[in-house]
C-alpha cells in the first residue's frame, strides 16, 4: 500500500513508519522538517498538516496522522483534525488512521471517560485529553470518508516491541493489575494491522496489554 504518514518524525509517527516500511508499504513522510527524518530512504512531503490538501494526499491508500501539540497548543489536535475532514469528506481514498488519545476511552459500563475521572481532571495533560476526545466526536459526527481512530492504554511510551497486544471496542485496556499499558512499538504494530487489515471502518479502537 502507499501510506502517508503525518508526523513521521514524532515520537509515535516515527514508529508507525519503521513498522510500515519493513512491511515493505510504500511510504511518504509528511513532515514540517525534512532534516529531522534520517531514514534517507522515505519519500518526504514537507508540508504543515494545516496546508494539506486533498490533491497532496490523494495518490494515498491510507494516510495515518499522527500529528502532535504542545499542551499550551492542545486545541490544535481537534483543529487539525477538522482541517483533514474538510479536505477528506467527499473523496473515497485515502482512509484516515488517526493516532488518538486513551481520554475518550470508557472505564466503566455507564459511560465513563477516562477524561471524566478525578485523577484525570487534575492530571497536567487533561487539555491534550480533552482535545484528543474532540477528534473522535468530530470525526463521528462529521466525516463522510472512511476513518479509523486508534486509543493506545493509558500510558502510551516508547519501548519494547513485544508483537503483542488486546484491542477494545471503546474500553481502556487493562491488565489482571488494573494496569493500562502499551510500548509505542506494539500500537505501531497494532495500528498497521488496522491498515492493512480494514477491521474498524469509521470506528474507534483500543489497544493495550492484557
Amino acid at each position: 500500500m502507499k501510506i502517508g504518514i503525518i508526523g513521521a518524525t514524532g515520537r509515535t509517527g516515527s514508529r508507525v513508519l519503521t513498522e510500515a516500511k519493513n512491511r515493505g508499504h510504500e511510504v511518504t513522510a509528511i513532515v514540517r522538517n525534512a532534516s529531522k527524518l534520517a531514514d534517507n530512504d522515505i519519500a518526504v512531503m514537507e508540508k504543515d498538516i494545516f496546508s494539506l490538501t486533498k490533491e497532496d494526499v490523494a495518490g494515498f491508500d491510507v494516510l495515518v496522522d499522527a500529528f502532535s501539540a504542545p499542551i499550551e497548543a492542545s486545541d490544535n489536535h481537534w483543529k487539525s483534525v477538522d482541517h483533514l475532514i474538510t479536505e477528506l469528506n467527499g473523496t473515497i481514498a485515502p482512509r484516515l488512521i488517526v493516532v488518538g488519545g486513551a481520554a475518550s476511552s470508557l472505564v466503566d459500563d455507564k459511560g465513563t471517560r477516562v477524561l471524566d475521572t478525578p485523577s484525570f481532571k487534575e492530571a497536567p495533560y487533561y487539555a491534550t485529553g480533552a482535545a484528543q476526545a474532540i477528534q473522535l466526536d468530530h470525526l463521528k459526527s462529521d466525516a463522510t470518508f472512511d476513518w479509523t481512530y486508534v486509543s493506545p492504554a493509558g500510558l502510551f511510551e516508547p519501548g519494547e516491541r513485544t508483537g503483542t497486544y488486546t484491542i477494545g471496542t471503546d474500553e481502556l485496556i487493562v491488565d489482571a493489575k488494573g494496569n493500562s499499558y502499551i510500548s509505542m512499538e506494539d500500537y505501531a504494530i497494532a495500528l498497521m494491522d488496522e491498515a492493512e487489515n480494514a477491521n474498524h471502518i469509521r470506528a474507534r479502537f483500543t489497544v493495550g496489554q492484557r
